[in-house]
């Protein structure tokens, strides 16, 4: 279908509307007519608006069946393919990263968080189950605990983290930390792969480490013989003796 004819030609009607809904100097060279629909035309004009290269003002007119008389619908300034604009706005929650909060800030979790779940559904352990429902009854305890989700999800995330075996300090270390004097035990089903460092001299300290996780810290490190003093060599040229000579 062709584009109305009258409605492609009406480019002073539109331009009059754009000149009434922008600031003045900011409506520029009429750019081209787009059908948007039977009897239903939108004029493109240049935007001169400082700081919205690229965009254009867009007015829509319209005219009923057999009539002449043309209607303005409305007047939008909208981005060209080259226009400058702000980046998709990225919701709170998935912008924040470990770290980021500050004190006052508060991060509740969703609602549907698959990382909880009611603590009478699931406990920390299954040594626990007898005693579930009556905590629910008075009250005790927490009302969410981890989900078994949540739980691997954890236990994931340190064993790739900084304090699993993968990282750098812990490829060079003397032992591994299930071995170490300095590791607290941990309770509940994690337990069995994680612990707390409490060397206050190691990096990781206070920090959850896996077993197999470990660093120079180890309480069965030793210095190795090259770590020891060493005697030094005799000096090339000795400028701390003295030499005795005849005659003097």
């Amino acid at each position: 279908m062709p584009i109305d004819d009258q409605l492609s030609a009406a480019v002073d009607v539109a331009r009059a509307a754009a000149d009434d809904a922008a600031d003045a100097g900011t409506v520029g060279d009429h750019l081209r007519a787009v059908e948007d629909g039977e009897r239903l035309v939108s004029h493109l004009f240049e935007c001169r608006k400082p700081g919205y290269e690229g965009w254009y003002w867009s007015v829509s007119i319209s005219r009923a069946p057999d009539s002449d008389k043309v209607t303005v619908n409305d007047v939008v300034l909208l981005p060209g393919d080259d226009a400058i604009v702000a980046p998709v706005w990225t919701p709170y929650r998935d912008r924040i990263r470990p770290g980021d909060l500050s004190p006052g800030d508060v991060l509740p979790p969703e609602e549907d968080d698959v990382r909880l779940v009611p603590s009478w559904s699931a406990g920390d352990g299954e040594e626990q189950t007898p005693d579930r429902f009556f905590a629910r009854e008075v009250g005790l305890g927490r009302e969410w605990v981890l989900s078994l989700e949540g739980r691997e999800l954890a236990a994931d995330r340190w064993q790739d983290g900084e304090q699993g075996p993968e990282s750098a300090i812990a490829q060079q270390a003397p032992g591994v930390c299930h071995s170490c004097g300095f590791l607290v035990s941990l309770a509940g089903p994690l337990s069995e792969r994680f612990g707390v460092c409490a060397n206050g001299m190691a990096n990781d300290d206070g920090k959850v480490v896996s077993f197999d996780h470990g660093c120079g810290a180890h309480s069965g490190a030793r210095l190795s013989r090259s770590a020891g003093v060493q005697k030094l060599p005799l000096p090339v040229f000795d400028t701390v003796g003295v030499d005795e000579v005849d005659g003097f």
